[in-house]
């Protein structure tokens, strides 16, 4: 095959999908978390950040939305906002991460502060949501498909934390438990529509590129926080 060939759907699938090995789960800060090996301040400390990056999801999605004209897509895509944001008979995800807040030892007043926000994570979290305000909304749509490895990290997260940090309270695992078949059905929409907008092999390396990008961003929240809460060595003017 030349280089300058398409991929089928199946073999760019599979190239999206080997993108696994850069996701953030193998970051030295996960590894940590994910062996039970974080205190208390350290696990708070990643919460709180995370955070920032739940109550921007449905505006990096609303963004998304704004720049499509395809009406059926929309009516897909708005469930994101729903999931997070919350519904009728749905309090969202952004309320179970409050929970999970709680049940690290946060308060709810800590977490919408955001004063436990390092610089660095807002720096990347405030990329991503200005990555897809800007670019086509196929493209922005296909940065989410790091989706495709979370129910994996989640599903640990429920195996294994109430032993190895026994201290954080049932309630806290909410979010978890609801990612598990959220992430798997955006995925699927996700899925289909980069699998349908890039046809040319530079249009699916493109894809790749922009997968990547949305690793790193992942990966460099990840960096700020062990520099602050495995290093010590926090932002001069924070006090972590």
């Amino acid at each position: 095959m030349s280089k300058n060939t398409p991929w089928s759907p199946e073999e760019f699938e599979q190239q999206l999908r080997a993108k696994e090995d850069l996701y953030h789960i193998h970051h030295p800060f996960h590894i940590l978390m994910h062996s039970g090996k974080l205190n208390q301040k350290q696990v708070q400390g990643w919460v709180a950040n995370r955070f920032y990056y739940q109550t921007a999801i449905p505006i990096k999605d609303a963004a998304i939305m704004a720049n499509c004209p395809e009406r059926d897509v929309r009516k897909h895509w708005v469930q994101r906002i729903l999931d997070h944001d919350g519904h009728e008979d749905d309090a969202g995800g952004i309320e179970a991460w409050l929970q999970l807040g709680e049940a690290v030892g946060l308060t709810r007043e800590e977490l919408w502060s955001e004063e436990h926000v390092l610089p660095g994570v807002r720096f990347a979290i405030d990329a991503y949501v200005n990555f897809a305000r800007r670019v086509p909304w196929q493209e922005a749509a296909s940065s989410s498909l790091t989706e495709m490895f979370a129910p994996k990290i989640h599903q640990h997260r429920l195996d294994n934390w109430p032993d190895l940090y026994p201290w954080i309270e049932e309630k806290g695992y909410r979010y978890f438990r609801k990612r598990l078949t959220e992430a798997r059905r955006d995925v699927e929409h996700g899925l289909a529509i980069t699998l349908d907008y890039y046809k040319t092999r530079a249009d699916q390396e493109r894809a790749l590129d922009i997968l990547q990008f949305k690793l790193d961003i992942l990966w460099t929240m990840l960096d700020a926080m062990w520099m602050a809460y495995i290093e010590g060595r926090p932002p001069y003017h924070m006090d972590v």
